[in-house]
């Protein structure tokens, strides 16, 4: 299985659609679990990361690290 490299502020898109009707994601915190937060109203989710690996559908902004 591939092992994704995500960063904290990612923009991604999931299969399935939130209740708001968006199905953009912004990523806020990383590790076993995922926080992501809504797009369209800003509910705030956690989502284990193999869960996250399963459910993603692509990544449509990636957050540049200038170090």
């Amino acid at each position: 299985m591939e092992n994704k490299q995500y960063n904290i502020g990612d923009k991604v898109i999931l299969k399935k659609g939130h209740p708001c009707g968006s199905n953009n994601w912004e990523v806020v915190r990383l590790g076993a679990d995922i926080k992501l937060k809504c797009m369209g109203c800003g509910r705030l989710i956690f989502m284990p990361r193999i869960e996250f690996n399963k459910k993603i559908k692509k990544v449509i902004e990636k957050e540049k690290n200038d170090a």
